[in-house]
């Protein structure tokens, strides 16, 4: 196995005890990623926050040199499911370019910080 850590999420493993990205069997498993900014701190606004988390996606896989079409499997949860989801879907949409792996959205009530809307894990093949 292989951890995958790009070096803006070096402090990952250490301060929260878990990598961004690990590499097991051909397959690239990326830990739920959230819209937070380079301070760490919550993006407010929904659609700003759901596209930084896209875009951390999209840097563990880079990382590991996939791009969003090696995506096999998404599960997203979200805080107000039914408030944000067509939101959401376009901004995935906007990402994914067309590709259209298995999706498993779920509603929770909550998330590790207050003020996160969603957190998108995935798994990809390593290509």
């Amino acid at each position: 196995m292989m951890m995958i850590v790009p070096p803006g999420m070096a402090h990952f493993p250490p301060q929260s005890g878990y990598a961004p990205g690990l590499v097991a069997n051909g397959f690239l498993f990326i830990a739920g990623q959230l819209g937070r900014d380079d301070a760490m701190q919550v993006i407010a606004e929904p659609e700003a926050q759901m596209t930084r988390a896209w875009r951390n996606v999209v840097t563990i896989l880079a990382e590991a040199g996939c791009t969003v079409r090696d995506i096999v499997d998404v599960t997203t949860f979200h805080v107000g499911l039914r408030e944000h989801l067509d939101l959401y879907k376009r901004v995935r949409d906007r990402v994914m370019e067309g590709h259209t792996p298995p999706w498993t959205a779920i509603g929770v009530s909550e998330l590790s910080r207050p003020g996160l809307i969603v957190e998108i894990k995935c798994i990809a093949r390593i290509p």
